[in-house]
């Protein structure tokens, strides 16, 4: 009889070791499923992470493109207008040039330093025009305070008020830069005077 007990009691803790029917615990459970809430939390803080980053690259490169594209304009500039300070030393040459010429042609025959002198003008006109440097458009043109400069005024109802009648100076541009102003004389109306009315006694 005892014997028979105790292989009945050996037997019972056996099958309860052995039993393939053991409940799972919760954690186990929600971690098979994938819905463990900390795992949810922690891939959210790096998907946030992730696209922070992205911002950040995206900004850079738009502020690296804007950076490209500002320093290009800066070495177009000054290519175009590296050697401005040469040319306008030159425009007071062409300007002793011109006078020469204007004071020579008076004379009754052409000598042949004065063509020499047109031709040294017309090759540093030639030499202006290859560099993109031209003249201001001034003469019978109205004022313009951007390209003329104003030496006088002069009284003259044949133009509108505000019209360029004569140049001193030719102005210059440089591309679409003023290299020297035109100097000039801007016309006026002529005032126009009451005769004074006397009172007979």
């Amino acid at each position: 009889m005892v014997l028979k007990e105790n292989k009945n009691t050996t037997d019972g803790e056996a099958e309860k070791n052995d039993s393939p029917n053991t409940p799972e615990t919760d954690e186990q459970k929600n971690s098979d499923k994938g819905n463990n809430p900390e795992a949810k939390d922690d891939l959210k803080g790096v998907e946030d992470q992730l696209n922070e980053q992205k911002d950040k690259v995206l900004r850079l490169s738009a502020e690296f493109e804007n950076f490209k594209k500002r320093k290009q304009r800066e070495i177009d500039d000054f290519k175009k207008f590296a050697n401005e300070t040469v040319f306008r030393q030159l425009l007071s040459v062409v300007d002793n040039l011109e006078r020469a010429i204007d004071s020579a042609t008076d004379a009754v025959e052409e000598t042949s330093l004065l063509e020499g002198v047109k031709l040294t003008h017309k090759e540093l006109l030639k030499l202006f025009e290859s560099f993109s440097i031209k003249r201001v458009e001034a003469e019978n043109q109205p004022f313009d305070p951007t390209f003329h400069q104003a030496v006088t005024h002069a009284e003259n109802n044949d133009v509108p008020d505000n019209t360029v009648t004569n140049v001193l100076q030719k102005g210059y541009l440089l591309h679409d830069r003023l290299l020297r102003p035109a100097m000039v004389v801007v016309s006026k109306g002529v005032e126009k005077q009451t005769p004074e009315t006397t009172i007979e006694d």
